[in-house]
């Protein structure tokens, strides 16, 4: 089991549940664009988030997204350290930085006494892009292993300055490379981990991207938080994310769609039906299986699994809970009476 860190109060690691995160694509320094958009993703899902810190300006503005934000804050420094001085004055809940890139011994120093101080964590972020010379020389490369050393390098760096409050992350817009990056570390060190495929791209290649990744490492056992990155509006990543961890069996809460993939047999336009249902299926909270199945063969049997659902037929199709049908239903009320039915569970 990994190490415990708190962020603001969420517990990460130890055993705590994996936690969503997601990062603002506001201007930091547009506080009230920035609280809008968190307030928004907290909705849906979000329970860690992220803003960018790339200037004095984004760093005054922590205060203030502190004081109006439902979720702990985590700010990503780059390059000066100052921000990340500003910033934790501020208040933010935790930091994100890259201690290779904020320049001498000194600056990583100044920061992790200023974390230590007021108990704010670190996230020790490796990218594969942007790994020390060195390593990329002695591996002859971006590799895992190079990755994994970049990390203890950063950790090392810390832990001189008497700072071990840190979460570590490794990632790659490779799957294959992010996976096993993840693996070796969880093997070698009990910091917890922020999972994720960095640059994964637009919705549809992105979400397969991380739930291949992100998804295989759950279900590894390996992850202690998680970001799902997509080039799109950063609820589309929440959203993906609470699919993935229901996927990988690590959450229970909130309802699970399963449809069948239509076949010949089919006579009603299912795949509009479940897109419907699983839309209408975002406004509800309840950890139940609903099922929308193409025809009375897959309908009710092999569904049976479910809690309720409904089975295509000709003009009309059936309602039905645990397997057993409750009534028939025309087709233009199919999707109204499933979720009467919904509610009455």
């Amino acid at each position: 089991m990994t190490k415990q860190i708190l962020v603001g109060g969420v517990p990460v690691g130890g055993g705590a549940p994996v936690t969503i995160q997601s990062m603002t694509n506001t201007r930091t320094d547009d506080v009230e664009a920035t609280l809008h958009q968190i307030r928004t993703l907290a909705a849906a899902g979000c329970e860690i988030i992220r803003v960018a810190v790339p200037d004095l300006a984004a760093a005054r503005a922590v205060a203030k997204i502190k004081e109006g934000s439902p979720i702990p804050v985590v700010v990503d420094i780059h390059f000066d350290y100052k921000l990340a001085l500003e910033a934790i004055a501020a208040g933010a809940d935790k930091v994100r930085i890259n201690p290779g890139n904020i320049g001498g011994e000194d600056h990583v120093k100044a920061v992790a006494r200023a974390c230590a101080q007021k108990n704010i964590p670190i996230r020790v972020g490796v990218n594969g892009g942007s790994l020390e010379k060195d390593l990329l020389a002695k591996y002859g490369g971006v590799c895992p292993e190079a990755m994994v050393e970049s990390a203890f390098g950063h950790i090392r760096l810390l832990n001189k300055f008497d700072f071990d409050d840190i979460c570590v992350s490794l990632k790659s817009s490779s799957v294959p490379m992010t996976m096993r990056a993840y693996q070796l570390m969880s093997l070698e060190s009990d910091y917890p981990l922020h999972i994720g495929v960095t640059e994964a791209g637009t919705v549809r290649m992105g979400t397969l991207k991380s739930a291949v990744g992100i998804g295989g490492l759950l279900a590894l056992g390996i992850g202690d938080t998680m970001r799902v990155s997509l080039s799109a509006d950063p609820v589309e990543e929440v959203y993906a994310a609470r699919e993935i961890l229901k996927a990988a069996g690590v959450r229970k809460e909130g309802p699970e769609l399963v449809s069948c993939p239509t076949c010949g047999r089919t006579r009603i336009d299912l795949i509009a039906l479940a897109n419907e249902v699983e839309e209408r299926l975002k406004g509800v909270d309840k950890p139940i299986t609903v099922a929308v199945m193409g025809c009375v063969v897959n309908g009710p049997g092999e569904a049976s699994a479910a809690d309720c659902g409904i089975a295509g037929g000709v003009g009309e199709g059936l309602l039905f809970r645990k397997g057993q049908i409750v009534k028939k239903v025309p087709q233009d009320r199919l999707v109204d009476e499933l979720f009467a039915l919904i509610d009455a569970l």
